[in-house]
């Protein structure tokens, strides 16, 4: 579904990513792992249209995606939900989540809504309340929810646990499992290493703009390098 290869980007002359490679196949959880200035929302930035690479080539379900209008590409199914959120706060949960379905309308908008709030029922009982008054968590689930209304094929998400309770960030990854199995590939950003490599189907390690490595989820919990440099083992 996704492929990248030899991405290379940064900001002002200042290169971030090093010709990184990764994919992302139908119906997975790919999550990308590192510590704070590794590389990570630059990777997704960049995939979604958001920053130019300076090299690289980014095939999104067999078709270019580099010099596409990121608007183009959530029509073309590839969404991306921000670290920070970025939610309109004074707008309404149902307000929000009606934005994320700009591309589309009709009765499918109604079905849709029904789905996200089948998936994050707390958004059904908040759906007159304005975003910015609702907790970090409902927060998230509600970025995750509006994206979901752009129907998805492949859901990049940034960071969803930062700010987040252990209690919640599971409530939120429990929902990305949930996404996945309904058939939407995942690409997943987070520092929280031990909890995105526990629900991920594969994973990369990101470290100062390169990937250093790759497996599966599990195999990468059990490598010594990781457990010692992100599990805290």
């Amino acid at each position: 579904m996704l492929t990248v290869e030899g991405l290379s980007a940064g900001y002002h002359h200042l290169q971030i990513l090093h010709g990184i490679g990764l994919t992302v196949g139908e119906g997975e959880i790919v999550a990308v792992v590192g510590g704070n200035g590794a590389g990570k929302t630059t990777t997704l930035k960049t995939i979604s249209g958001m920053l130019a690479p300076t090299a690289g080539t980014v095939t999104f379900r067999g078709d270019p995606a580099v010099g596409v209008r990121p608007s183009e590409l959530v029509r073309r199914g590839l969404v991306h939900v921000p670290e920070g959120r970025a939610l309109f706060g004074p707008l309404t949960v149902l307000e929000n989540l009606r934005m994320g379905a700009w591309t589309r309308g009709g009765k499918q908008v109604d079905d849709d809504l029904a789905e996200v709030f089948a998936l994050f029922p707390i958004l059904a009982e908040r759906r007159r309340q304005s975003a910015e008054t609702l907790s970090g968590g409902q927060q998230q689930m509600l970025a995750i929810g509006r994206a979901l209304m752009a129907r998805p094929r492949l859901l990049m998400l940034d960071e969803p646990s930062t700010g987040l309770s252990p209690k919640l960030t599971w409530a939120v990854l429990d929902a990305v499992r949930a996404i996945r199995d309904r058939g939407v590939a995942v690409l997943l950003v987070e520092q929280n290493a031990a909890q995105a490599l526990d629900i991920a189907d594969r994973a990369y390690v990101l470290e100062s703009g390169s990937i250093v490595l790759s497996g599966t989820g599990s195999e990468l919990a059990r490598d010594d390098r990781v457990r010692a440099a992100y599990l805290g083992l």
